[in-house]
């Protein structure tokens, strides 16, 4: 295959990789797990609206880095039908799936401290490490030892278009599922009020919907609360709500949040 077409390839793969990398660690760790959100340690962040906020603009840069390299993995479709694509292909995305947790390591983690693996562990470091390792370096020389043993032009094996296949579909489901509610049928129901709306006036809403207040924010704008029938909190829109958790209104990480477990009232 053409040197143009090969380079094209390998770095589509490479930024389809880094792409769900991104969204493995905001889908399980933002999301599932709620160990971190992308801006816990900073302090001047209390807001819990800012932090959903900050958590949604890092899930629209993936889906930005996602679509770009699905654009060039297009362009590069005549180069995944030849010989030892497949592997070089797999191989391009496990290095950059595991330079995505490479980079949020050292960048978020260590160097700018702007959120750990797991925030509340009494040893944050030991997590850190572990993640690290697993997730970024075992992934990367995995990838690595792929690309180059079936990087050139020759190399024996098809699997190209295959691989294309799995990769993009992964990334077009990717999205979606970040914006899935969680599941298991919980009554617990997030509320995010609009500023202004003041906690008084927000705890009047709420006691109208017969809710039990499970947790706040300081802002007093997010509210996590317990309801016997959640199918009547879309009412919560009519008392200032500007997202309510279980309404097909909402999406994204804003449906996943629940009560921390030490902060229930």
């Amino acid at each position: 295959m053409a040197d143009s077409s090969t380079a094209r390839l390998r770095s589509a793969g490479c930024f389809l990789g880094f792409a769900l990398g991104g969204f493995f660690d905001g889908i399980l760790l933002h999301q599932i797990l709620q160990w971190h959100h992308l801006l816990s340690n900073v302090e001047a962040v209390d807001d819990m609206r800012l932090q959903i906020l900050a958590d949604g603009l890092f899930h629209a840069l993936m889906y930005l880095i996602a679509a770009m390299a699905l654009v060039q993995l297009w362009r590069a479709r005549k180069a995944a039908l030849q010989p030892g694509a497949g592997p070089a292909l797999w191989g391009c995305a496990c290095m950059g799936f595991g330079s995505w947790h490479i980079a949020d390591g050292l960048l978020s983690h260590w160097l700018l401290g702007i959120h750990r693996i797991k925030v509340d562990s009494p040893n944050p470091l030991v997590w850190d490490l572990a993640w690290f390792a697993v997730f970024g370096l075992l992934p990367l020389a995995i990838g690595w030892r792929m690309a180059r043993n079936h990087g050139g032009r020759g190399g024996e094996g098809g699997g190209g278009a295959a691989a294309a296949a799995v990769l993009s579909l992964a990334a077009l489901l990717a999205g979606p599922l970040a914006a899935l509610p969680a599941a298991g049928g919980s009554t617990q129901v997030a509320v995010l009020f609009a500023p202004g709306v003041g906690s008084g006036r927000a705890f009047d809403a709420l006691s109208r919907v017969d809710a039990r207040v499970l947790w706040a924010d300081r802002s007093g704008g997010l509210w996590i609360v317990d309801m016997a029938d959640p199918a009547i909190a879309w009412q919560l829109y009519r008392q200032g709500a500007l997202l309510v958790g279980n309404s097909a209104v909402a999406a994204g990480c804003f449906l996943w949040i629940k009560a921390p477990a030490d902060r229930r009232t």
